[in-house]
């Protein structure tokens, strides 16, 4: 019996790369998207939230990325 890592991995590199302010920020406060700025808001938080559970759904669920371990 191996462990299914893929799941987890795939969710620890979204996160950081859809983390609001770090690489990216939609919507920006004066921009529809600015870039490594290190500010958020409410609704930044919201569109990234979205876009992590879509992206997330699709890779695991849709494509099926596997990692096994052990």
């Amino acid at each position: 019996m191996s462990a299914d890592w893929g799941p987890v991995i795939v969710a620890v590199i979204l996160f950081i790369l859809l983390s609001p302010g770090l690489l990216f920020q939609l919507p920006a406060r004066t921009r529809v998207i600015e870039f490594g700025n290190m500010y958020t808001s409410g609704i930044a938080i919201l569109v990234h939230s979205i876009i992590f559970f879509v992206i997330l759904t699709i890779l695991v669920i849709a494509i099926g990325v596997h990692v096994h371990a052990g």
